[in-house]
């Protein structure tokens, strides 16, 4: 198996360094779900400067000050430090910024302390965030040093630490949320073709620790049996621990998860089906929405008073977990794997076809595809029974792109029949229809005749364009 911990993520490191680099004392939140990668970041970026990474706990004030003490000591070469029973956290750094070490420290260059999962110590101490205000204004703002303060609960770290209400909010001079990696970097982690780095987007998304979990010498249908839906193995388990880490009632979101992915996409439909409230199922949406799990759509040239929703999981992981392991655990606790694989294997092309669709929307963001144009707006649009995968369209340059997506191999007379009907379509979209310059194309696994259609100024990807 490849043991690659770390990929990419240079803006996330220039980020960092610009702010480092600064001539101003540095108060950064990182935060981002779960695998995402934020402990590799922040690790990586520490390489080669004086600082300091530490793990929160949730052990409470006494044990985190202790277990921190005891870090710094070893910074500043003074195992006596550690041996201090400091009465809390303004007095830990206080006896910190009077030491002579410290200070020559600081004087050299700037000091970095990092303190991951911030939020274990505001579940112990709701008072953490006024107190790390007081220090900040009192201490730490007046020391050559940058505080990182990260979580994986982005709930807690947006309402506790950025949210207005917060002692903390307006103190940091620089944010960012970490996200999954694009699909482009998957090949970095895995051998495989094209194909199946897309199929197994579609399983695991561009989390770095799912990714891991491949084994690369290992087919895609072996590692999704042995790797991914057998009982006991790290992901057939992570939905389940991750929806009893993350929220207080993870029965209420499984309800609402399973729900989705048996195709009820309205609020009233997820009302409906599952019983809940539904402003109580509107605020649980909302955190999935924020934690890049959930997606909320209307048509893309609708107005944002739109009411008919739709809601889909649009993180991978959690989209295949729910389609295919949940649904399932009764067989799969029986080692029936073979029978779940079957399964699996017979439903998938359907499956592909609707990730397809987002991961050329996301490929499409990222400038991978269609990088001339710049839109104000990408999204799917509907009305009646009439619908288009991708719609892209810029309000200043009055142009519009129809997009379709097919994961499946088109033939010449295909592609000329889909985008014969992706016209035909179009007129039934309102939006600016006497001044805009129309765009058409198709994005599928293979397209015969792909320069010939290009010729005719059609805008044709398959695979190949994307390796």
């Amino acid at each position: 198996m490849y043991q690659q911990k770390f990929v990419n993520r240079e803006n996330e490191l220039n980020f960092l360094e610009s702010r480092y680099n600064s001539n101003s004392p540095e108060f950064i939140v990182i935060y981002g779900r779960r695998r995402v990668g934020k402990t590799e970041l922040m690790l990586k970026f520490l390489e080669n400067k004086q600082g300091i990474y530490f793990l929160a706990s949730t052990e409470g004030d006494k044990q985190n000050i202790r277990d921190l003490s005891s870090r710094l000591s070893k910074v500043i070469n003074d195992e006596n430090f550690g041996k201090i029973e400091f009465s809390g956290w303004q007095s830990l750094f206080e006896t910190l910024f009077k030491h002579r070490t410290f200070h020559e420290l600081v004087t050299k260059e700037k000091f970095v302390i990092i303190i991951d999962e911030f939020p274990f110590l505001i579940y112990n101490n709701r008072s953490i965030p006024s107190i790390f205000q007081k220090m900040w204004e009192l201490d730490l703002k007046h020391e050559n040093m940058m505080l990182i303060l990260s979580g994986s609960a982005v709930s807690v770290m947006e309402s506790e630490v950025l949210g207005y209400k917060s002692p903390l909010y307006g103190r940091r001079t620089g944010q960012w949320q970490v996200l999954p990696l694009d699909f482009i970097h998957l090949k970095d982690f895995l051998p495989y073709s094209t194909e199946d780095l897309i199929r197994t987007w579609f399983v695991s998304g561009g989390i770095p620790e799912y990714l891991l979990k491949f084994d690369t010498s290992l087919s895609f249908w072996d590692n999704v049996q042995n790797n991914v839906i057998t009982k006991g193995t790290y992901l057939s388990q992570e939905a389940e621990f991750l929806l009893n880490e993350e929220f207080r009632e993870p029965k209420n979101y499984k309800r609402i998860f399973k729900a989705i992915a048996l195709g009820y996409n309205t609020l009233g439909e997820i009302c409906n089906y599952t019983g809940l409230d539904k402003s109580m199922v509107s605020k649980y949406l909302g955190v999935l929405r924020r934690l890049h799990i959930l997606q909320e759509e209307i048509p893309v040239t609708a107005s944002s008073k739109f009411k008919k929703r739709l809601y889909s999981i649009s993180e991978p992981y959690f989209n295949f977990w729910f389609r295919y392991i949940y649904p399932n655990r009764i067989d799969l606790e029986a080692n029936r794997n073979e029978e779940v694989l079957g399964m699996i294997k017979q439903d998938f092309p359907l499956y592909c076809g609707q990730m397809f669709e987002m991961l050329v929307k996301e490929l499409i963001l990222q400038k991978y595809l269609l990088s001339e144009f710049s839109f104000s707006r990408i999204g799917r649009w509907w009305h009646k029974d009439k619908e288009i995968d991708i719609i892209g369209l810029n309000e200043e340059t009055c142009k519009i792109v129809f997009i379709e997506c097919k994961w499946k191999d088109v033939s010449y007379e295909g592609a000329e029949q889909i985008l014969s009907d992706l016209d035909e379509k179009s007129s039934f979209v309102r939006w600016n229809n006497e001044t805009r310059k129309e765009h058409f194309g198709i994005v599928a696994k293979k397209v015969e005749g792909k320069e010939k259609l290009r010729q005719r100024e059609y805008l044709v990807f398959d695979l190949d364009d994307i390796d």
